[in-house]
C-alpha cells in the first residue's frame, strides 16, 4: 500500500501538535491557502479556504471538535438512494476510530473505546464558562451529556481529539497500527490519475513519474482537490474537459458540484477583569510563561480547546421565527433537487423537533473579523468570550473547478454564499440571538461590553448588514463528489467507486452528500473505517 501525501510531515511541528495554538498554522506551510471567488450575495468579499497540506490532511489543522450529528441525517442518506449508508451502520464505524478518557462531564453513551484517535474533555474550563450551561436552561435548552449518541440537540460539554498527554490526536496516529506493507511518500504531488480505458491503473505524479497502482486507487484529496483530480484525469463534465483539453474518460457532470458548507457568524464580550481569558496569550511573556508550563508537562492555557455547545431547532429562538421561516424556505419552488428536499424536510414537524439547525460555540478568547485591539490601543490586555453561531444547513449550493491543466493553478472555488434568502435571513437572526444569549442571566453577569458587533447594531436591516459583511465559512466543504444515484447528481456509488469507471475509489469529505448538523471529523473518520471494511471484504473476495 502506497500513502502518497503533498505536504510534509508536521507531526513534529508545535503549532499543530499543541492544542492551545489551534490556528496557528492557517495560512502557513501547512495550507493550501485556497480562497473562494468574489461572493456577489456577500458584499462582493473573498472567503478563506483553508485545507491541510501536510501528513494527516486538514486533521492536522482543524480546531479538534468531536461531536457528532442525528440518526435521522445519517438515515437520510439511504433515503437518498444510497443502500447501505445509514446510522446502524456509520455510527459502530465512527466508534471504531476513537478512544475516549471517561469524564464525570459526559456520559457513557456516544463515545469509543478502542480507536487510535484519543479524544478527552479539556482540562481547562474558563471560569466564566459556568454560565453556559445555565444561560442556555434560563432559555430554554436542556442539558444534553451524551451528545454523541445520535441526538445532539441541548447544551453539552463536548470532548476535542486531544490525547490525556495534551497533544492533538489526528489522522497520522493510525500509522501506529500499520505493518511493513505500507509505504508513505510526504511532499509528493499527484498530477492525474492514469487508466487503460476506463480502468484505473495508477498515478503520474507531478515530477513525470508513473506509479502503478495493482488493485485500486483511492483518491482522498478532500472536497476542493478531489474533484480537481478528478477532472484532471478526464473525469468530470464533458464541456468543462474539452474546453481544456483534457481527454474524455468519463463524461460525469456532477463533479465538482453539489458544493454545500456551514456558514458561521459571531459575537464578542470584554470580560470584567476578575475572568481571566485565554487572551492572556497575546501578552509575550504570559505565553512564554504558559509554554513552559506546557513543555513540562503541567496544566497550561496552551491545554485549551473549545467544549461548550449547543445545537437546537429553530423553535428555540422563537416559534415566530421557526414559522417565517419554514414558510420562506416552503413557498421556494426551484427547491427540487433529492438534497434539497431532505433539507426542506428538517424544517417541518416531525424532523424539526430532533434535527437542529443552529449551532452555538462558546470559545474563550476573541474570534472576529474586527480584530483584537492592537498592542498600541487602550483595550490592547481586555478579555473577550466569543459566542460562534452556525448555520446548519445553508440552502445555497455553489462548486469547484479546475481552471486549467495546470495542477500549480488553484481552483475555482464557488460556494454562492448566502445566495439564498434563508440563509441571509438565518445568518442575522442566529446572530441576533447569540447577543440574547450573552445578554441572558447568568452571562450577563460576566461581561461590560459588546465589543462586537457592538451597539451600533439594532434593527433587523442593521442585523442583515452585518450578517453580510461578516459571516464566514467554518470550513466544513462537502459534496464535490457526492454519494448519491449517478442520475441525482451522484459521483460515487455505495462502493464509494466513480460511476463509469474501474477501480477508482474516493473516500473523503466531498463523498457526504447533505451537510450534517455537526462537524466533519468523526463521519469522515467513520466513513473511512466502513471503506476500509469494504476494501478488505473486497480483497478477501
Amino acid at each position: 500500500m502506497l500513502v502518497i501525501e503533498a505536504g510534509p510531515d508536521g507531526r513534529q511541528e508545535p503549532g499543530i501538535s499543541i492544542p492551545g495554538r489551534k490556528g496557528s498554522t492557517l495560512g502557513s506551510k501547512y495550507d493550501w491557502n485556497l480562497t473562494t471567488i468574489a461572493q456577489p450575495a456577500a458584499n462582493n468579499r473573498v472567503f478563506a479556504q483553508n485545507r491541510g497540506k501536510v501528513l494527516g490532511g486538514s486533521s492536522a489543522l482543524n480546531l479538534m471538535t468531536w461531536d457528532r450529528t442525528t440518526v435521522a441525517e445519517l438515515d437520510a442518506w439511504e433515503k437518498l438512494g444510497n443502500q447501505g449508508w445509514n446510522w446502524k451502520s456509520l455510527y459502530p464505524a465512527m466508534l471504531k476510530c476513537e478512544t475516549f478518557q471517561p469524564s464525570p462531564a459526559y456520559g457513557d453513551e456516544g463515545v469509543g473505546t478502542t480507536g487510535p484517535i484519543r479524544t478527552v474533555i479539556n482540562r481547562i474550563f474558563p471560569r466564566h464558562q459556568s454560565t453556559w450551561y445555565p444561560t442556555l436552561n434560563n432559555l430554554g435548552l436542556q442539558t444534553n451529556n451524551e451528545s454523541l449518541n445520535g441526538n445532539n440537540i441541548g447544551v453539552s460539554t463536548q470532548p476535542s481529539n486531544v490525547s490525556p498527554d495534551y497533544t492533538r490526536s489526528y489522522a497520522p496516529d493510525y500509522l501506529k497500527l500499520t505493518k511493513k506493507n505500507l509505504v508513505v511518500k510526504v511532499d509528493t504531488r499527484v498530477a492525474k490519475i492514469n487508466f487503460n480505458g476506463n480502468t484505473a491503473v495508477g498515478v503520474t505524479l507531478e515530477n513525470g513519474t508513473k506509479l502503478t497502482a495493482r488493485k485500486e486507487v483511492i483518491l482522498s484529496a478532500g472536497s476542493f482537490q478531489t474533484p480537481g483530480l478528478l477532472e484532471l484525469s478526464g473525469i468530470g463534465n464533458a464541456t468543462l474537459l474539452k474546453q481544456l483539453g483534457i481527454p474524455v474518460v468519463k463524461d460525469l457532470p456532477s463533479v465538482g458540484e453539489n458544493f454545500q458548507d456551514h456558514i458561521r457568524i459571531q459575537a464578542s464580550y470584554q470580560l470584567k477583569p476578575e475572568y481571566p481569558s485565554f487572551d492572556a496569550l497575546k501578552n509575550a511573556t504570559r505565553a512564554a510563561a504558559e509554554l513552559a508550563l506546557y513543555n513540562a508537562d503541567q496544566r497550561s492555557l496552551y491545554d485549551y480547546t473549545a467544549s461548550g455547545y449547543a445545537y437546537f431547532p429553530w423553535t428555540t429562538v422563537s416559534n415566530d421565527t421557526a414559522t417565517k421561516l419554514r414558510s420562506l424556505v416552503e413557498a421556494d419552488t426551484t427547491l427540487t433537487s433529492a438534497v434539497d428536499k431532505v433539507k426542506k424536510s428538517y424544517l417541518s414537524p416531525p424532523l424539526s423537533a430532533t434535527v437542529p439547525q443552529l449551532e452555538v460555540i462558546f470559545s474563550d478568547g476573541y474570534t472576529g473579523l474586527k480584530g483584537y485591539p492592537a498592542a498600541t490601543s487602550p483595550l490592547f490586555g481586555i478579555g473577550t468570550f466569543a459566542l460562534i453561531g452556525v448555520v446548519q444547513h445553508p440552502l445555497s449550493k455553489g462548486n469547484v473547478h479546475i481552471a486549467s491543466r495546470n495542477i500549480s493553478e488553484k481552483p475555482i472555488i464557488n460556494p454562492n454564499y448566502l445566495s439564498h434568502p434563508y440563509d441571509l435571513q438565518a445568518a442575522a437572526g442566529l446572530a441576533k440571538y447569540l447577543r440574547k444569549i450573552a445578554s441572558s442571566k447568568p452571562m450577563s453577569d460576566i461581561w461590560t461590553e459588546e465589543y462586537e458587533p457592538g451597539n451600533a447594531v439594532q434593527t433587523d436591516e442593521d442585523w442583515k448588514k452585518y450578517a453580510l459583511a461578516n459571516t464566514l465559512s467554518i470550513y466544513h466543504p462537502i459534496g464535490t463528489a457526492a454519494l448519491l444515484p449517478e442520475k441525482d447528481g451522484g459521483v460515487v456509488d455505495p462502493s464509494l467507486k466513480v460511476y463509469g469507471v474501474k477501480n477508482l475509489r474516493v473516500v473523503d469529505a466531498s463523498v457526504i452528500p447533505l451537510l450534517p448538523s455537526a462537524h466533519l471529523q468523526t463521519l469522515v473518520y467513520g466513513i473511512a473505517e466502513k471503506a476500509a471494511d469494504m476494501i478488505i471484504k473486497q480483497t478477501r473476495k
